[in-house]
């Protein structure tokens, strides 16, 4: 059921994501001068909202990203962010089958069927992610009101996270001989991924854009036995000057 909300619940965000896009397409398709006045340099910095599906996570920080334009259909971006679980809501889930101790359930649930499946175990807890991205970004300046962006994605992603363990759950370790999982762990890998989105033009200096990326990587591979998927969306002004000769 976990799971299944999830997926509905990223599928609704994508949905909104891509009727906004056409939205705007439809509204800036009419403006057909293309962009000629071209800035160098970009800043851009707003909201985050990052998921991970697998472990039923959400988070909400921000985002900024200074850009470099050498060619119009051509840039460098140097991208990072930062986001966390809310208060009232967010966070996420770890579900038993998913981690190194799965084997040792399994088995352990064959001979005793009062140990519970890894399946049936759920552990929450709070995290706090941060990202750091260098790479090119390639433009579509088609429209004078709408810029078009599109990135691949590699760098370098920091989590910490707090585990909360179920009482029941805590005796299995010892009953097992396992090393359970440390309350606070924390770790740092690369990350490979694609996103994109546009820039509403408000002026030459001045815009509002909206960003979507996927992020795929293993985080906490001593723990988690599957690589995780993100999504993140992000929306904001950006700022521009400079001019490219």
């Amino acid at each position: 059921m976990r799971g299944c909300l999830s997926t509905v619940f990223n599928r609704a965000v994508v949905t909104r994501l891509l009727v906004a896009c056409a939205l705007v397409a439809v509204v800036c398709l009419p403006a057909l001068a293309q962009q000629t006045d071209i800035n160098r340099y970009t800043l851009y910095t707003g909201f985050d909202y990052m998921t991970s599906p697998a472990r039923d996570l959400t988070q909400r920080g921000f985002d900024t990203d200074f850009g470099f334009t050498a060619k119009p259909w051509l840039g460098l971006g140097v991208d990072f962010s930062a986001s966390g679980n809310d208060i009232i809501s967010g966070g996420g889930t770890i579900n038993g089958s998913g981690t190194v101790y799965a084997p040792a359930l399994t088995a352990a649930n064959q001979v005793n069927p009062l140990i519970p499946l890894p399946s049936s175990i759920f552990v929450p807890f709070k995290s706090t992610t941060y990202t750091v991205a260098v790479g090119p970004q390639i433009y579509i300046r088609h429209w004078k009101a709408v810029t078009f962006l599109a990135r691949p994605g590699f760098g370098a992603i920091h989590e910490a996270a707090g585990l909360t363990l179920p009482p029941p759950v805590i005796p299995l370790f010892q009953m097992l001989k396992l090393t359970p999982p440390s309350a606070h762990p924390t770790d740092t890998t690369w990350f490979v991924g694609l996103g994109g989105g546009f820039d509403l033009n408000l002026s030459r200096r001045v815009g509002l854009r909206f960003t979507a990326d996927w992020i795929n990587t293993h985080l906490f591979s001593n723990l988690l036995v599957n690589r995780q998927n993100y999504g993140r969306y992000t929306v904001g002004p950006v700022w521009r000057w400079g001019h490219l000769e």
